[in-house]
This record gives C-alpha cells, structure tokens and sequence, in this order.
C-alpha cells in the first residue's frame, strides 16, 4: 500500500511539473513567446498563455495513461509488462518537461541553446529508451507496433517487437548521432524523419510475412 502510494506521488508530480514550472514564470513571460521552431531555423511566437497549453499536454496523458489500460480489451497483460509501462509514463513526462523548459529558456535567454540540435537529440533517446524496452511489452492494443497480423498472432507480436526494439535503438542512437555532426537543420530533420520512417515500417511489413508464414491459408 505505501509503495503504491509513493508510485502514485511520484507519477503526479512528474505529470504536474510542466504545468508548476509554467506557473512559477508565468508572471515574469513577455507577450510573445517562442514557440515553434521551423526547419530552416525560422522562430514562430505566439502569446504567452500558449504555454499553458504546451505545459497542459503532460497532465492530459498522464490521465490518459492510466485510463488506457482499463480500457484496453487485453486489459490483463499490462500486469505482464506493468514495469515497462510506468517507465515508458516517467519518461513521456521528463520529455514533455523538458520541452517545455526549452520554450522558458528560450524565452529569456533566446539563442543559449540549440533548439533543433536539443529536439532531436531528445527525440533520440526516447527512440533509444523503447527499442531498449519494445521486446518486453506484451500484446495490447495502445503500446507497440499494433497490426492486424501482431495482434492476431502472440508469435508474430515477440518476434515483430524482437526485430523493431534493434531498430529503434539502433535508429535513436544515429538520430542522436547526427545531431551533432549535421549542422543543417533542413538535412537533420530529413534524416531523423527518414529514420523514423524506415524502423517504423519494417517491422510492419515483417510482421504480415511472418504471419503469412505461420497461417498461410489465412486460417
């Protein structure tokens, strides 16, 4: 009961942060704020209660997160892989986080950071953290790579996660890579979003050939 309610605290806090940080600055914002980023470099500004919206996201998912599994018809396997599933919560809520620190920072101290190499470096590690994580998840219809053919099949679900966990470690650790040696922000954003392509659509398409294999008659 005590560790439940500490996990609980812990969740809570990380959802709220966003939204605690923005309201201890709040006072302090301009008018207009920083808040989008082109590829060609080019900053967008909008009014500062913007930022309640960005900052608002964290604890949006943090209740979707936990009305996801409830609903989930495999409701029982998230018990399998329920450590996964929290780290995979924290980690969406550092994320969220630090992007809305990014806006703060930019905010007063515009330039002191490299946004797109920060964005892409952060979307990098997450990309790291689930192909470290993806093999441990177990069929669901929220989390992972969720076909016709993965949610058909327990085997083709392991073995799809199998292979898509190597490529999206191996895919954030070169997104991560090439933000430091790809000084272009048009070239950086295609070879992250060409990454994110390719790690996302092998394993679709490895999923149906291996069901295929297993049930050729489309039994």
């Amino acid at each position: 009961m005590k560790n439940s309610r500490v996990k609980t605290i812990v969740y809570w806090a990380l959802a709220l942060a966003p939204v605690l940080l923005t309201g201890l600055v709040y006072g302090n914002l301009p008018d207009q704020i920083p808040l989008h980023w082109g590829i060609d470099g080019q900053v967008s500004y909008g009014s500062k209660w913007q930022l309640w919206m960005v900052s608002g996201m964290s604890p949006l998912f943090g209740a979707l997160f936990l009305l996801l599994p409830k609903i989930d018809p495999r409701t029982q396997n998230y018990k399998k892989f329920q450590g996964v599933y929290d780290s995979f919560c924290y980690v969406m809520f550092v994320f969220l986080l630090a992007m809305t620190g990014v806006v703060i920072s930019e905010t007063f101290y515009p330039g002191r950071i490299s946004v797109g190499i920060a964005v892409t470096v952060m979307i990098g590690l997450l990309f790291i953290f689930f192909g470290n994580m993806m093999h441990k998840m177990k069929s669901n219809y929220f989390m992972g790579i969720k076909t016709p053919w993965t949610l058909s099949d327990t085997t083709v679900w392991n073995k799809t996660h199998r292979l898509a966990g190597k490529l999206w470690f191996a895919g954030g650790l070169a997104i991560a890579a090439g933000a430091f040696f790809i000084k272009e922000d048009s070239l950086l954003f295609g070879l992250m979003m060409t990454i994110i392509f390719v790690v996302s659509v092998i394993p679709v398409v490895c999923s149906y050939l291996w069901y295929r294999q297993l049930h050729p008659k489309g039994e």
